[in-house]
């Protein structure tokens, strides 16, 4: 898995506990060198290196960080995921920055992780959404890349996603299909929520059609008659219990946003020990 494309500015994720300084690890001398080890407590898979690294090389560019295992790995509780040394003061400062990146991204990757088994030997594909946590949104967006998901479109600039209040403000679904494609040339999407709307939306030839809480037999239908003419993306009230079902029907693509929103942290833990 490679690393995010963007720079990580970690700089606001730092400032929110910083403050105007950490007045707890000044009870250290400042020149005193410690270890440190990160452990999980529980199966995961890992993601957010880049973002756990930054941290620390930003509060002191001299401390070490040895990672143990690599990043889209899958990994059982107990496992030592890095090592650490240098600044005391350092990694007492930035351990609970660095570790709620690291947890969240886990967390994510992991969820995706399910996923992508759950739908593995079918041709479907898992995507995320753009239900993601305030300020992690390319953060979370990678992290579904580590577990093996794929990514819906990244915002509202570069993907045009037509949704119900989408159609009755503009008239219709071919007016807002028309009217999409003349002011860009991104990929165009429509939801539609019945058959008889499904018509009317492969009239107007989108790039791709949202068949919303479809029910398993119209999500059946609705792939025999379109016959590969549009990519089909079902989403609404898919889990890991019934998602398998729906990639069988033979939909090109399932939106889950569960993937980023209906996460739990990863429980990690670091333990610091000083250098003599």
């Amino acid at each position: 898995m490679t690393h995010p494309q963007k720079p990580i500015d970690i700089s606001s994720y730092l400032a929110e506990d910083l403050g105007t300084g950490d007045i707890t690890a000044a009870i250290i001398p400042e020149a005193t060198q410690a270890q440190a080890q990160v452990i999980t407590r529980e199966d995961m898979v890992l993601c957010g290196q880049a973002w756990f690294d930054a941290v620390f090389k930003q509060l002191n560019a001299d401390i070490q960080i040895d990672w143990q295992v690599k990043e889209g790995d899958s990994v059982v509780e107990n496992t030592v995921l890095c090592k650490l040394q240098g600044s005391a003061r350092g990694l007492l400062t930035g351990e609970r920055t660095a570790l709620n990146l690291l947890q969240t991204l886990s967390a994510t990757a992991t969820i995706a992780r399910h996923y992508a088994e759950a739908v593995k030997g079918t041709h479907c594909k898992v995507l995320d959404t753009r239900k993601t946590i305030p300020a992690l949104r390319d953060a979370q967006k990678y992290a579904v890349l580590c577990g093996g998901c794929y990514n819906h479109r990244m915002g509202l600039y570069d993907g045009v996603l037509i949704k119900e209040n989408h159609i009755i403000a503009a008239g219709s679904i071919a007016k807002a299909i028309q009217t999409a494609r003349q002011l860009s040339t991104v990929a165009v999407e429509v939801e539609v929520e019945s058959l008889a709307q499904l018509q009317e939306a492969l009239a107007a030839q989108p790039d791709r059609i949202m068949l919303d809480n479809f029910s398993l037999e119209d999500l059946k239908t609705a792939v025999a008659l379109t016959a590969g003419q549009v990519e089909l993306e079902a989403s609404g009230n898919i889990g890991l219990a019934n998602i398998r079902t729906i990639a069988e029907t033979g939909v090109d693509f399932i939106s889950i946003g569960a993937l980023t929103k209906h996460i739990k942290a990863v429980d990690l833990s670091m333990r610091i020990q000083l250098v003599f």
